[in-house]
């Protein structure tokens, strides 16, 4: 069936992965514990905090500090957990705000992304972090702003990448049925999870290679959607 729509990866699809490992993450990492202690009466970060409360199974006993502490560490496991991506993405909105951050977007992405806009195709993200992260990465980018480009965006809360469920979330949010939607991403199981949804699939690896089960590109410019 025609594709009618794309939902990509980010990292280490369209952005390298060093600049979430080698920036992003320090970033945060660095400026959680103040940005949680000056907004200790924010709304949304007393929802988050008790989010990590929950999560840690502390609910009775972690305070903020304990709180912070726990975030920190799941930064440095690379935890996937939906309040600390939440956290996350506050204190890098601070961040690329005042332009001490800028999203990474691969050239090639970013050229590709904007000719398959311009042909038609709906454009969508799935990432593991939160729906804010990526629309700050998309719309603080090194190339301008991006967020133009996309007609919706997806994080955990839809369930995990490598579960065909997921995708199926996906695809009924869209409004599209899987055949018609290509995912693109670096992690085979990822890929396996969207193909098992119905969804069609391209690999990106960058340094060569092959995602096994999946046709594999080592750069956007080599996708053509159009041929369905």
């Amino acid at each position: 069936m025609p594709i009618k729509a794309i939902l990509t990866d980010i990292e280490g699809t369209t952005s390298a992965v060093s600049f979430v490992f080698d920036v992003l993450f320090p970033y945060a990492a660095a400026h959680l514990p103040d940005f949680i202690r000056n907004n200790i009466d924010d709304a949304r970060v007393t929802e988050q905090l008790a989010a990590v409360q929950r999560e840690s199974g502390e609910r009775e006993t972690a305070d903020p500090e304990r709180c912070i502490e726990i975030l920190l560490g799941w930064i440095a496991e690379d935890r996937k957990a939906t309040p600390l991506k939440a956290l996350q993405g506050m204190v890098w909105e601070q961040g690329y705000r005042a332009g001490q951050l800028k999203g990474h977007v691969y050239p090639d992405a970013v050229d590709a992304l904007r000719h398959w806009h311009a042909e038609g195709f709906a454009l969508y993200v799935y990432s593991s972090g939160s729906i804010q992260a990526q629309k700050l990465i998309f719309g603080c980018s090194e190339a301008g702003d991006l967020t133009p480009l996309f007609s919706g965006y997806f994080d955990t809360t839809s369930g995990p990448k490598r579960e065909a469920e997921s995708y199926r979330r996906i695809a009924a949010a869209i409004g599209l049925p899987g055949e018609e939607i290509l995912f693109l991403s670096d992690v085979v199981q990822e890929l396996d999870a969207a193909q098992q949804a119905g969804m069609q699939t391209i690999g990106l690896a960058r340094e060569g290679g092959v995602l096994a089960g999946h046709e594999t590109v080592a750069s956007f410019a080599l996708i053509d959607p159009a041929r369905g």
